[in-house]
């Protein structure tokens, strides 16, 4: 990661960002290089069923009800694991603040067949968010996202649908009271 890196960071949608994909979106900065940058959305539960959308080989031998959560609009049949913890499998990748990335099908079977040891700190993710170089730093600066430290409690304990109000909050700010105009639309 570049010293001059935003990530990990939370990217909080202002509330004019009116794309579908990211109206009032808590993205996880994961990485932020002069290439460009990717995310995870991780407010965006589905009623989906992890087991549902991935095919292991073998089958899964039981169902733990690890929901899928749409993590970006970006390759939405590739899928991603964001743990609190490290899997330590050769393919994790650190994404800081004790935060892992993996792609890893065999920690998926663990936490689809509920084998992860009774903890609830992980999630599924299907699809990405990813800016181009300089993408990101301008969407920055139109103001089109606040910034938040990144907190395992917010991630993993608050309900998505409270998450972005909660995390706004999280800075002294009422999200309400947020001006309208200018950003990214």
């Amino acid at each position: 990661m570049q010293a001059n890196s935003l990530a990990p960071t939370l990217l909080l949608a202002m509330p004019q960002m009116t794309d579908p994909n990211f109206a009032r979106s808590v993205v996880l900065l994961c990485r932020h290089e002069a290439e460009g940058a990717m995310g995870l959305v991780v407010n965006r539960p589905t009623d989906t069923l992890a087991s549902s959308v991935v095919l292991l080989d073998p089958p899964a031998q039981r169902d733990s009800g690890l929901l899928a959560w749409v993590g970006g609009p970006v390759e939405q049949q590739r899928g991603w694991l964001l743990l609190g913890y490290d899997p330590r499998t050769p393919e994790a990748m650190a994404v800081g603040h004790g935060l892992y990335l993996s792609a890893s099908a065999d920690v998926l079977r663990l936490l689809i067949e509920g084998r992860a040891d009774g903890r609830t700190d992980h999630r599924f993710f299907f699809g990405y968010a990813g800016w181009g170089a300089g993408q990101l730093e301008s969407e920055l600066t139109a103001s089109a996202w606040l910034t938040v430290d990144v907190t395992r409690a917010l991630v993993f304990e608050t309900p998505g649908e409270r998450m972005w109000e909660a995390a706004i909050r999280s800075l002294g700010i009422d999200p309400y009271a947020l001006q309208m105009t200018g950003g990214v639309h």
